[in-house]
């Protein structure tokens, strides 16, 4: 498939927003992911709240918060909600078998927490994020501070290796205080595998693989929009 540039990016990736947002009812909870295609289903949500459309949010960080406050939508500390009747949120690649990798954004923690409440996952994207097998976009580890010399060594042990996230010439921070490694291990042959040995590292949060959360995946090709479940 052909690499698409940033404007043919953008219509797939608000088409695939705008389908997504048609799931959303009256009266639902719902949980707002993070990333640029996240942003345009918070940019129509705001239009529909303003034309009289009753939801609460919840968000998977402090930026989708702010926006969506900014665009008049009620939100709720994540942390209070047992469930979620439906969330929207983007991939940084997945499979036909709706295995993701997320946490490009450096949200992974909260948007998995947040997949894992909802009752309808829906994940947006254009066509460049489907691939056959997961990996050649690096596996995001969000570790705490004092434990992350340690990660990185167990990640070499499990064939892989990783690099600290920076930004801006600093360490990148999570939300949540910690620090994210960034770590290749080449294409997964199993990436639900991979996900549990990365998850029983102490000092690991969580990885940025998403086994089993995701209900659809919406993918715009051009005009022609694709549903997975």
């Amino acid at each position: 498939m052909a690499a698409l540039d940033k404007t043919e990016q953008h219509a797939e990736k608000l088409a695939a927003a705008l389908a997504a947002v048609k799931y959303v009812k009256d009266g639902d909870v719902v949980g707002l992911g993070t990333g640029s295609t996240a942003t345009l289903a918070i940019e129509e949500l705001g239009k529909r709240v303003k034309e009289g459309l009753n939801i609460t949010a919840a968000a998977s960080s402090i930026r989708t918060e702010k926006l969506a406050k900014f665009y008049g939508i009620k939100v709720l500390d994540l942390g209070l909600l047992s469930s979620i009747d439906i969330s929207i949120d983007g991939a940084d690649e997945f499979t036909e078998s709706l295995d993701l990798i997320k946490g490009g954004g450096g949200a992974l923690f909260r948007e998995k927490i947040m997949a894992t409440l909802s009752k309808n996952s829906i994940i947006v994207t254009d066509s460049s994020k489907k691939v056959k097998k997961l990996g050649a976009f690096t596996v995001p580890v969000e570790v705490i501070p004092l434990a992350y010399r340690y990660v990185f060594d167990q990640i070499i042990q499990l064939g892989g290796k990783g690099v600290l996230r920076k930004a801006d010439d600093q360490t990148f921070i999570t939300d949540n205080g910690n620090y994210i490694i960034d770590a290749d291990f080449g294409l997964i042959d199993n990436p639900a595998q991979l996900n549990s040995s990365l998850n029983q590292i102490n000092g690991v949060l969580t990885s940025g693989l998403f086994i089993g959360l995701t209900s659809k995946v919406i993918m715009s090709v051009g005009k022609e929009l694709i549903v997975f479940e």
